[in-house]
């Protein structure tokens, strides 16, 4: 199950980061139908969310199931600080800015939708666990 749940987390960053440029790009050209994109791009920011959540809690790495190896502390070993501090910490962020952003998308403010969009994009960016990351970089695809 928690491989699972991993490849569909994986697959959403994707579908989140699509619909993030989308929505930039309609916040900036204000266009009317960021409203709809906005409500798909914060759906599958809260589905994403929910499901991090419980890998943070209760998967492979999480505080209640994984076990440190004798003499390490969290903050010290930069693989578990990422996974169990800045990584969670960064993307509930980025959501709640996604969320704002849709608010703003209700009312057609598509500059502050815009901000806090390209916020969230920015937020997203630099805590995913990118292949490049030494010690923390995740496949682009894990399992294809």
């Amino acid at each position: 199950m928690d491989s699972g749940l991993l490849h569909l987390h994986n697959l959403l960053r994707w579908v989140i980061l699509i619909l993030l440029l989308v929505s930039i790009f309609q916040a900036y050209s204000k266009k009317e139908s960021l409203a709809k994109t906005s409500l798909f791009l914060m759906i599958s920011a809260h589905t994403m969310l929910l499901i991090g959540l419980y890998q943070w809690l209760a998967g492979r790495y999480g505080l209640f199931t994984a076990d440190l190896p004798e003499g390490v502390s969290m903050m010290k070993d930069k693989f578990y600080r990422f996974f169990q501090l800045e990584h969670p910490l960064t993307m509930i962020i980025a959501v709640v800015l996604i969320t704002l952003a849709r608010g703003r998308a209700k009312v057609l403010n598509y500059k502050k939708a815009g901000q806090f969009l390209l916020i969230a994009l920015i937020l997203i960016l630099i805590r995913v666990p990118w292949p490049f990351l030494k010690d923390v970089g995740r496949p682009w695809f894990p399992g294809m």
